[in-house]
């Protein structure tokens, strides 16, 4: 099977955003670029580290029968509560 002989676009030094990267992924094949590419390395730092914290087991039932009914997990519904109280909190001052 040959190869096909289509002129490919050449692939900008530099996307500017990601969203200019994936508009042009989106809309070229990458395996037309294949023997252009090189490996990369990198490491990946995750700033969000999750803090438990005790809740009344009472409390934490009420709370997750609440997420079951609107099909969240029990830790969504509780940052959406706490965000809202502290918004309130800091917004009545």
């Amino acid at each position: 099977m040959q190869k096909s002989k289509k002129k490919t676009e050449l692939i900008p030094e530099e996307f500017v955003t990601l969203t200019e990267a994936s508009d042009f992924w989106d809309t070229h094949d990458a395996s037309d670029y294949w023997d252009k590419t090189t490996d990369a390395r990198f490491k990946v730092s995750l700033k969000k580290e999750p803090k438990y914290i005790a809740i009344e087991k009472d409390i934490a039932k009420k709370v997750l029968n609440i997420a079951k009914k609107r099909h969240v997990s029990i830790e969504t519904l509780i940052n959406l509560w706490l965000k809202e109280k502290l918004s309130n909190a800091f917004s009545h001052k």
